[in-house]
């Protein structure tokens, strides 16, 4: 069974990025999904929005970082994962956040200027060569 969810949204806080201590980059950030539609009995209309935690790392949270703001529009492409902690009061608590694989700014609504970002440490042998 494959693990792979894709939500399109808009952020509902900057992304905040932050440094393991090994130096690897993670970004956190909200999407809120809205969902529209027409009760068939009523012919109301109808709305509901699910929020979901992203978590972002390396290239693609100081990307992410970088490129979006609150409010913004986006796809996310990533799967579920979920984790589990204490709190110091000794309270179990559980978590499902999506990991993402690829983010981006939807273009339904809006334009994207997009900048190819130079890979740090990329030997000669790793950089496709354009025709």
């Amino acid at each position: 069974m494959a693990n792979a969810t894709t939500i399109t949204g808009n952020l509902t806080r900057e992304p905040e990025i932050r440094y393991t201590r090994e130096g690897q980059a993670t970004a956190q950030l909200g999407v809120a999904v809205n969902r529209r539609w027409q009760d068939r009995t009523t012919q109301e209309w109808q709305e509901s929005t699910s929020f979901f935690d992203v978590v972002c790392w390396r290239d693609l949270a100081e990307n992410v970082a970088l490129s979006l703001t609150k409010g913004m529009r986006v796809v996310v492409t990533g799967r579920l994962e979920q984790r589990s902690w204490e709190t110091e009061d000794g309270d179990h608590r559980t978590k499902v956040e999506i990991t993402a694989d690829e983010i981006g700014p939807s273009l339904r609504f809006a334009t994207a200027e997009v900048h190819k970002v130079e890979r740090r440490g990329a030997e000669a042998s790793d950089v496709p060569v354009e025709a």
